[in-house]
């Protein structure tokens, strides 16, 4: 069993850390909030992956995935969600700037992004799929897909946000601040063309 749930969590890694939406949201929080108020992005976030590959391993994503029509809607919901999501990253500004009431991106928010995401979906499935010979029950498979894909999340998110914690130490002008800000803003819209392959 332990041969096949290493690749699970090296798996889990690299598809958690690598550059995408979620990673480009949590960079984003971490610059404008800080680490900690960035925690209910990264644990919506988290949940969410959690919650589909969970789905997945049970067998119910099928019926999404299989669905033209569920996945058209999807795409279209999270392509557009997404837009709004890199608009209020681009106009951020600093952190001076932000109001003390603003509040960063939040639990839900962060899990629609995975939700609404139709390549989450059918990763999950393929997730799913692949590790199906770690547990014959799709209960226990559930459970321990779920449970890892939770903490890989959560820690190659945590990665993300400290970067952009680290980061907002470093930019000294509203030119920089507002040159980094586009530049997530861009990597967020850039991540829609995931959802179109």
């Amino acid at each position: 069993m332990l041969q096949i749930y290493i690749p699970l969590v090296t798996f889990a890694i690299a598809a958690t850390i690598s550059p995408g939406g979620a990673t480009s949201l949590a960079t984003a929080s971490g610059l404008q909030f800080g680490y900690i108020r960035s925690l209910p992005l990264i644990f919506g976030i988290a949940t969410a992956l959690a919650l589909l590959v969970a789905v997945s391993g049970t067998g119910l994503a099928t019926i999404i995935v299989a669905w033209p029509s569920i996945a058209l809607a999807m795409k279209i919901v999270g392509s557009a969600y997404l837009l709004w999501l890199a608009f209020l990253i681009a106009r951020a500004g600093t952190p001076k700037d932000i109001d003390a009431a603003a509040k960063p991106i939040g639990f839900i928010a962060g899990a629609m992004l995975l939700i609404i995401n139709p390549k989450a979906w059918a990763m999950a499935l393929g997730v799913a799929g692949s590790f199906s010979a770690l547990a014959n029950d799709p209960i226990v498979l559930a459970t321990i897909l779920a449970v890892t894909f939770a903490v890989c999340a959560t820690l190659s998110l945590t990665v993300w946000a400290l970067l952009g914690s680290f980061l907002a130490r470093t930019l000294k002008t509203d030119w920089q601040w507002t040159a980094v800000n586009y530049f997530l803003a861009a990597l967020l819209i850039l991540s829609i063309a995931t959802f179109w392959r």
